[in-house]
């Protein structure tokens, strides 16, 4: 099986209130998923607020996060570049840091034809010892990647999985599952785990969210895996106001930030522009989806 699988959260990136990288708040995060049974941690993912990193900045995220991981579970970095050649460069830069696996978006500057598709992972794939996932976002990227191409995909050496985050994701799982039939290649769902059960239903075996809620998602995806399927749908229920609100356009980062901030484990919710730091009303709607959770403002 491929090194990514079952719950891999995607880790959020703390900042001082001067906009600075905060580290050791990155470092209790880092913990807090460790100790709430994560089987996988990602760094430079768009819940990541990547797009608003430095190429030094993505470099000390990644290389703090391997340290305080220390080989328990994989770590996977974000490839998100415009090109092939630029893809290519971080690819080789997580590698060098110690990324186990890079979870690369296809180019979306210039929408590239099926074939380039192909050619770009393939390039990306040779460029470094590191297992690849496809990311399958065509809502980031304006890039759709039908079924009869991740197959393609699925043939090149060293890309092992899909993360699927094409809406509506439980029938895409289903559409790229029957495409791929029985293998090793690995299904993984996105869009904060939104509908992580119904994925996992129709072939999917394991989800990327972000990585406020590790602990609360744990139990219900064992309950799934054990085969009580009632308990967990019940368990995920109380679950689902919290993962939507975590998806709104601008706010999604401040809203992971201010979760983190509420369980005490950064030190301050800032955001990096274009993101945008909540409004009042947000704030305390977020507040009431958190209470049925035991989660309060300080």
């Amino acid at each position: 099986m491929p090194l990514v699988h079952g719950l891999a959260p995607i880790l959020a990136t703390p900042f001082h209130s001067d906009g600075s990288l905060d580290l050791p708040s990155l470092r209790r995060v880092v913990e807090f998923n460790l100790v709430s049974g994560v089987d996988g941690l990602a760094v430079s993912g768009m819940a990541s607020e990547t797009f608003a990193l430095t190429a030094d900045e993505r470099a000390r995220v990644l290389r703090e996060v391997v340290d305080v991981v220390a080989g328990a579970v994989p770590v996977v970095a974000g490839v998100n570049a415009t090109s092939t050649v630029t893809a290519v460069e971080q690819a080789r830069a997580a590698a060098a840091e110690g990324a186990a696996a890079l979870m690369v978006l296809p180019p979306y500057m210039v929408k590239p034809t099926p074939a380039q598709v192909i050619d770009f992972y393939g390039e990306v794939a040779a460029a470094t010892d590191c297992e690849v996932m496809v990311q399958d976002a065509p809502g980031v990227t304006g890039v759709p990647l039908t079924p009869a191409t991740i197959v393609e995909l699925s043939r090149i050496p060293g890309v092992t999985s899909v993360k699927v985050e094409a809406p509506p994701t439980p029938a895409k799982t289903t559409a790229v599952h029957e495409a791929l039939g029985d293998g090793d290649f690995t299904i993984l769902g996105g869009l904060n785990a939104q509908f992580c059960l119904d994925e996992y239903a129709r072939g999917a075996r394991g989800t990327m969210p972000a990585c406020e809620f590790p602990d609360l998602l744990r139990p219900v995806l064992d309950a799934w895996s054990a085969g009580r399927r009632r308990e967990a749908r019940e368990g995920f229920a109380p679950l689902l106001p919290l993962v939507t609100h975590g998806l709104q356009q601008g706010w999604a980062w401040a809203v992971h930030k201010e979760v983190l901030w509420a369980r005490g484990l950064i030190t301050d919710t800032a955001v990096r522009s274009p993101a945008r730091s909540l409004d009042t009303p947000t704030r305390d709607a977020l507040y009431e989806v958190l209470a049925p959770l035991g989660i309060t403002a300080p």
